[in-house]
């Protein structure tokens, strides 16, 4: 029953920029960490942003000062901007979310949405 549903995949031009989008719901317990993900062809699925229920912020070098990552906590949704697009950015991009009981460490659950295209071409 829990949903994570991303959106704002598409196509864009080198040197543009494109939004993602990513809302959860359904949840047992409050969202802890939430992320953007990424995979490319050939290639394993690598972290591209993280934020911290509080804010705190972590990003991939390959993205840091192109991309950012934001989050609304009463909505359960969390962005991406990605600015200065580059053809090695085309990858389908998943949507993580992490929620647990703050009360019991080993009660801990992770989710992921079914990932949206993002093509840049040259």
């Amino acid at each position: 029953q829990v949903q994570v549903v991303e959106s704002g995949g598409g196509l864009a031009q080198s040197g543009g920029s494109l939004g993602l989008s990513c809302a959860v719901s359904g949840t047992l317990f409050d969202i802890r960490d939430m992320a953007w993900f990424r995979e490319a062809p050939g290639k394993e699925r690598e972290l591209v942003a993280l934020i911290t229920r509080s804010g705190t912020t972590n990003y991939s070098d390959f993205v840091k000062g192109r991309f950012t990552i934001s989050r609304d906590n009463a909505k359960n949704k969390v962005d991406l901007q990605m600015n200065s697009l580059n053809p090695e950015d085309t990858a389908v991009y998943y949507c993580y979310a992490q929620t647990g009981d703050d009360e019991d460490d080993d009660v801990e659950y992770m989710y992921w949405g079914q990932g949206t295209q993002v093509t840049v071409s040259s």
